[in-house]
């Protein structure tokens, strides 16, 4: 009996052995299916694809990205961005080998001092300003947040007729389908219009350096995974130069504080106490 029993034990362990290692590979052949039907819908149902990547995208709260372009100077950005409102922002920047801290809190902008010019800011290292000024409003800030949203980009391609599916590619490790679409400036600038993404000004500007430069076609290109997330994007502008954008970390935590107030001078105090000197002196 003791024998019998053995076997019966052997048995079934054998019988359970065999379905596990069964279920296994079946598992992962089903995920690895999914995947490839999803990225096949990718690259056949453009127009479908990207409505649900827009509608998606336009539910995001958090996200990393890191940036690299020439929009005149070569430049490259790290940034942590909460969108949910009032949209909040941590940018570390580098240009011509200087970086230098922006974060954006609650309507109100901070920017790290270079340290060598820390002694003329009473030795701050921050300082602060409404981003309703017309110093802040000058950087152009707010726009360079819509550039890096992948919303933006998303609605480039849904919303101008020519956009193709390159075919499947791997960004940072991550199979995606890689989108393009290559416009004129007149479309490109009459989306920007339409879409209220600039002001007449803003407008008015880029169109300037679009015809002085010479640039005849904008190309606009997108790569999407298959959990439909922009991965990657990228602005080509022909002289005017590239900007190329990497995403991660969709809706993760983060944290975004503003600077201690010890360490931080307002911009504006700062101004009236150089605009009573001044009338001083006079």
């Amino acid at each position: 009996m003791s024998r019998w029993k053995n076997v019966t034990v052997l048995t079934v362990a054998t019988v359970s052995a065999v379905a596990v290692a069964a279920c296994g590979p079946s598992t992962a052949s089903r995920e690895a299916s999914q995947q490839s039907s999803v990225l096949e819908l990718l690259a056949n149902d453009l127009q479908g694809s990207l409505q649900e990547v827009m509608n998606k995208s336009s539910k995001i709260e958090t996200l990393r990205a890191n940036v690299v372009g020439s929009f005149p100077d070569d430049f490259e950005m790290q940034m942590v961005m909460d969108l949910r409102d009032p949209v909040s922002y941590e940018m570390v920047m580098e240009v011509a080998g200087d970086a230098t801290t922006i974060r954006l809190i609650d309507s109100v902008m901070y920017m790290e001092t270079p340290e060598a010019q820390r002694e003329s800011n009473d030795g701050m290292r921050w300082m602060k300003m409404d981003l309703s000024s017309a110093f802040a409003s000058g950087m152009g800030l707010e726009q360079q947040v819509k550039e890096v949203d992948p919303v933006k980009q998303v609605k480039t391609l849904l919303e101008i007729e020519g956009v193709t599916a390159v075919g499947e590619e791997t960004v940072n490790g991550v199979r995606t389908v890689h989108y393009t679409l290559t416009t004129t400036p007149e479309e490109y600038l009459a989306l920007q219009k339409e879409e209220g993404e600039r002001d007449a000004d803003e407008l008015a500007d880029l169109a300037a350096q679009v015809d002085e430069l010479g640039v005849t076609e904008i190309k606009t290109d997108l790569w999407i995974d298959e959990q439909y997330w922009p991965r990657r994007a990228q602005v080509t502008m022909g002289e005017m130069g590239v900007m190329t954008m990497d995403y991660t970390d969709y809706n993760e935590p983060v944290t975004i504080e503003a600077p201690p107030a010890a360490e931080t001078t307002d911009f504006a105090e700062l101004l009236q106490g150089l605009g009573e000197e001044f009338g001083t002196n006079t």
